[in-house]
């Protein structure tokens, strides 16, 4: 995919993820506050090579600068729901390997979702998914700068 269809596709998806509509993302694509998805320099989700066994994905990589959670969104209606998650796998401070992560619903291949990484912010262990405000939940999502570690990808 070229670099300028790949750039517009991402902001797609990240406008649908944080409640703006792409016109908006594209009007601000030359802002430096744009918010985007993928991977960071700390924090980061190999989804290459992603297995599935029945409702159980497996990623072979993640990394995270602190404790957390690897979190699955779906997608309803073709947009992203960040307001609910389907799955969720607890990740600790560092590279995590060969994480597993039981989807609790039907997943039919090429569905897409979101995965994406939150802080475990009071370091309980327990996936706090519980809205603070408009758009963040007490476990918030795992950012660095302005970028969200995150994908949207198909159920392989």
């Amino acid at each position: 995919m070229e670099h300028g269809k790949m750039s517009r596709s991402i902001i797609g998806v990240a406008a649908l993820f944080f409640g703006f509509s792409i016109a908006q993302a594209q009007a601000q694509s030359d802002s430096a506050t744009q918010r985007s998805i993928g991977n960071g320099e700390k924090n980061w989700i190999t989804t290459e090579g992603v297995q599935r066994q029945d409702g159980t994905l497996t990623f072979s990589e993640v990394q995270i600068d602190g404790n957390g959670w690897l979190v699955i969104h779906p997608f309803e209606g073709g947009a992203p729901n960040g307001d609910k998650y389907v799955a969720s796998a607890y990740v600790k401070d560092g590279t995590n390997s060969n994480v597993s992560i039981k989807v609790h619903k039907g997943l039919e291949t090429g569905e897409m979702f979101i995965v994406m990484l939150h802080r475990d912010v009071n370091e309980n262990q327990v996936l706090d998914f519980v809205f603070v405000d408009e758009l963040n939940v007490m476990d918030t999502a795992v950012f660095e700068g302005s970028r969200m570690i995150g994908h949207a990808i198909p159920a392989p």
